[in-house]
Parts: C-alpha cells; sequence; structure tokens
C-alpha cells in the first residue's frame, strides 16, 4: 500500500502526538450501538452474510478518515492511502486463524474477494499472525454470542498504533436490529472526533447496503 510522511511541523496535532507517546497506557476503546436494521431485512433476498457486509462497512469507515490510517515508528508518522482488513475467522473446531482483505469500495466485489479468502482459510493454513511487519492494517473480530456493552483488546505494548474493530450479537431493536460495535485506537494519533466519524461512516455504508 502507498504511504507518505506527515510533516510534524505543519501536523495540527503534532504536540499531542508527543504528549500521549509519553502514556504507558495510551489507547483506548469507545463501543456505540449500529443499526442492522437494513443488512438483516435484505440479507435474505439478496443472499447477504452479515459477518462480510459488516466487514465491507468497517472497511468504509476506517478509509473515510486519515487518522485512522496513520502509523507511527519512532517519530516517524505515516499516512496510508489504503489498508488492508485483517479479520480472524473462526473454525468448525473453535479454533481461530487470520486473513487479510484488500477493501474494495464496491461492495460485491469486496464480498467475493472476503469469501473466497475466508474458504481458503478454512480450508487449511497456519494461524498467519502478523509479526509486526504489515503496518497499513486494521485489525478486525466479531463476538457472535455475545451482545457486550464494552470491550478491551490485548496489546503488545504503548506503541502499537493499529486500529482494533470488534462487533458482537446482532439483536432485535425494535422494528428492526442493531449491534454493538467497538473501535480501539492510540490517543497519540486519534481523538474521539475521528472515532465519530468512523461510526457515522460505517452506519452510512450499511444503510448504502444493496
Amino acid at each position: 500500500m502507498t504511504g507518505r510522511p506527515v510533516d510534524l511541523k505543519t501536523w495540527s496535532r503534532a504536540e499531542q502526538f508527543r504528549f500521549f507517546r509519553t502514556y504507558d497506557r495510551p489507547h483506548y476503546a469507545i463501543t456505540t450501538r449500529i443499526d442492522v436494521s437494513r443488512l438483516m431485512r435484505l440479507r435474505k433476498d439478496l443472499a447477504l452474510s452479515p459477518f462480510r457486509t459488516v466487514i465491507h462497512a468497517i472497511g468504509a469507515g476506517l478509509h473515510a478518515v486519515p487518522e485512522l490510517r496513520m502509523r507511527f515508528q519512532g517519530d516517524t508518522v505515516t499516512l496510508y492511502d489504503r489498508l488492508l482488513l485483517s479479520p480472524t475467522i473462526p473454525l468448525e473446531n473453535g479454533d481461530f486463524r487470520y486473513t487479510y482483505l484488500a477493501w474494495l469500495k464496491d461492495r460485491a466485489a469486496f464480498d467475493r474477494h472476503a469469501r473466497d479468502r475466508i474458504e481458503a482459510v478454512r480450508a487449511g493454513q497456519p494461524l498467519n499472525a502478523n509479526d509486526g511487519s504489515i503496518r497499513d492494517v486494521a485489525y478486525l473480530s466479531c463476538l457472535p454470542w455475545l451482545d457486550y456493552t464494552a470491550l478491551d483488546n490485548a496489546l503488545p505494548g504503548p506503541d502499537d498504533c493499529i486500529p482494533r474493530v470488534s462487533w458482537g450479537k446482532i439483536v432485535p431493536k425494535g422494528d428492526g436490529h442493531d449491534v454493538a460495535m467497538t473501535i480501539q485506537v492510540h490517543h497519540a494519533l486519534v481523538d474521539g472526533r475521528q472515532v465519530g466519524q468512523f461510526f457515522d461512516a460505517t452506519q452510512a455504508a450499511l444503510n448504502e447496503t444493496g
């Protein structure tokens, strides 16, 4: 993926970046409810996979917010044009593996790509965890057993700046359905405003499902 350096001399968040880099625990997670009524209403008629459709919407949300595509190494901040999406893929034996998906704006094209990659993972591959060499990535995980209210992730250290997005069990709400969704980010790169923009863009993508 293509990335370009961020000039700290002109970057409006440079002061916040340096400040939160001093924290031992600079990450924070925010959970909200996402409306998936349209997805659940159309899923049978359009043969939609809720899992893959939500992944596509999350990709839209991540790509809509530049700060969520920023990564740092030391004092070097890079803004990537595109991200890979790395969801956990559940296996029938209760285990899981990782895969890497190239996000495509066209939902149907992305769905075919994701379906093929997931089938390949389930056919047999090693864990395929990122060894740190892939930086232009976001981690995704689904917890379909839980309608949770808050979530936290295991993190290797304070300089891990890869966003993590999770979502839970889709449940009825009024005449439709909704789901808990969480994003965990590094405060040196992302403030609450950008988290709100992410959720808005993700919701908009789901509202356009079809």
